[in-house]
């Protein structure tokens, strides 16, 4: 059951409908079972694993707090992460290490035969896995108790809305709005549905749309498509998983609003930023600040000198490309992105202070800042759709391929004028969107969740009902799946 479907329309609807004229206890059971109803449409088999994370993360941390000795403690710590990174080992990564390793064994010279494993990879298991070892974590630093209430714990774990592709939530944030008495809020509703039209909008008109010439350009042999053709889907792609995944999220915390629940936000406008530390302060925040919390401090932070702070980007930055999916193409995304956190930090480090000191000057008017700001962002923007090629590429070997063809081949193609136009009609009601956001955002310093042309009701009710009706019009109704769901 995907949220672009109608089933998912009717089952949220029911369960809406239903679920305020519960009383507060049995809300809680309406939402477990609907979750649980919710993933095993995918697969019920795999309802299994979401339960043994359940059961050993609850009780793992009630152990940990429990315990006095630290030894103790590390022990039960030590059985969360094995169960949970065993877990995604075995589900997710075993084949691909395997097969690396078999790979290596022939370049040797050594003929070994290998196990491979039959299965599936369960959607979302990225995710909840990241979610229940977050709170046994946490647990174990001492910054929050465990909940002794099993029901809501479960319900922490599997809630439907961002269930199966985020937000990563913290326990400290969503747990207690688990166990909070809720009443119902027409406004909270009315602002619920309107971050849900916002979240349809960028995934089937766009992102659904911008997908034809991605899958035509990757699908294709690269040796039949000019540079050009390949470079627009490079842009394309980039654009697309942003709308596709931030349209997954917006309609996440808009679902989960309509419930009374608040979700962190995932994405603010990170293609106006300038360089890669504020582009991962923008784009995919809950993964991003996981990372940076729970691997990259574990790992010392910046606390041990340049170079060891550089060592420890790089693991991040490699590890986080890991967590998307098990091929070396996210590796080498991932070593691209550390790298560019890592020139970031040295060039910063010798003259970026400075020069935001100098920025701020009075003699540098407004104009002055807003094209700085828009070369930089550009820029920025280009460096970050050049690594997008290794994301979306089918292996390291066509990468290279196409980057060469960029490089080389500068002849429009068959399909390069029929792609560069299709991508200004659905790209420029994003961007206009977009810049309304971020603009507002630098303007007033208020943190909202959506673009708003303004405040009025009147307004907004019209923005929503032109996003309702480009979907309906343009908008793809295929049910594609979200791509995350993959990872």
């Amino acid at each position: 059951m995907v949220f672009n479907s109608i089933q998912f329309v009717l089952f949220f609807v029911v369960v809406v409908a239903v679920y305020w004229r519960l009383s507060h206890r049995h809300r809680t059971y309406l939402l477990l079972a609907g979750s649980y109803f919710f993933y095993g449409c995918w697969d019920w088999r795999f309802l299994s694993l979401l339960l043994i994370s359940t059961i050993v993360d609850y009780n793992t941390g009630l152990l940990i707090a429990k315990s006095e000795a630290q030894s103790v403690r590390r022990r039960w710590l030590a059985v969360s992460m094995i169960v949970n990174l065993g877990l995604l080992g075995v589900f997710k990564y075993f084949n691909f290490f395997v097969g690396s390793l078999h790979e290596v064994l022939l370049a040797t010279g050594v003929k070994h035969s290998v196990p491979v494993l039959s299965i599936i990879l369960p959607v979302g298991i990225s995710f909840y896995t990241f979610q229940t070892m977050s709170y046994t974590l946490d647990i174990y630093r001492g910054k929050m108790q465990p909940t002794r209430d099993f029901l809501n714990f479960a319900l922490f774990v599997s809630f439907f809305p961002q269930l199966v592709a985020g937000p990563v939530e913290r326990a400290a944030s969503l747990l207690p709005q688990m166990s909070a008495e809720k009443t119902f809020s027409t406004r909270a509703c009315a602002s619920g549905i309107e971050l849900m039209a916002w979240g349809f909008f960028k995934k089937m008109f766009i992102a659904d749309n911008l997908a034809v010439i991605v899958d035509h350009v990757y699908s294709t042999p690269v040796g039949e498509q000019s540079g050009i053709e390949i470079l627009l889907a490079m842009y394309a792609f980039t654009i697309q998983i942003y709308c596709d995944f931030s349209g997954y999220s917006d309609i996440a915390r808009g679902t989960a609003r309509c419930l009374g629940f608040e979700l962190r936000m995932n994405f603010r406008c990170p293609f106006f930023a300038t360089n890669p530390q504020e582009f991962w302060s923008r784009n995919h925040i809950s993964l991003s600040t996981w990372l940076r919390d729970y691997l990259y401090f574990s790992l010392g932070g910046n606390r041990g000198g340049e170079w060891f702070t550089y060592r420890n980007i790089m693991i991040t930055m490699l590890l986080g490309g890991l967590w998307h999916g098990a091929a070396w193409t996210f590796v080498f995304w991932g070593a691209y992105c550390g790298a560019a956190l890592m020139i970031h930090r040295l060039v910063w480090g010798r003259w970026g202070r400075k020069d935001q000191d100098s920025e701020a000057l009075p003699e540098h008017p407004v104009v002055y800042r807003v094209l700085k700001r828009a070369v930089l962002a550009f820029g920025f923007f280009n460096v970050h759709c050049i690594g997008m090629i290794f994301f979306r590429g089918v292996s390291v070997s066509q990468v290279l391929d196409m980057y060469v063809a960029i490089a080389t081949d500068w002849n429009v193609g068959v399909l390069g004028g029929w792609f560069a136009k299709q991508m200004l009609f659905y790209l420029w009601f994003w961007f206009l969107a977009e810049l309304v956001w971020f603009t507002r955002e630098r303007a007033t310093g208020e943190m909202v969740d959506m673009p708003r042309f303004a405040n009025s009701v009147v307004v907004r009710a019209m923005a929503a009902l032109f996003m309702v009706s480009s979907v309906l019009m343009f908008g793809s109704f295929d049910a594609q799946q979200f791509i995350y769901f993959q990872f």
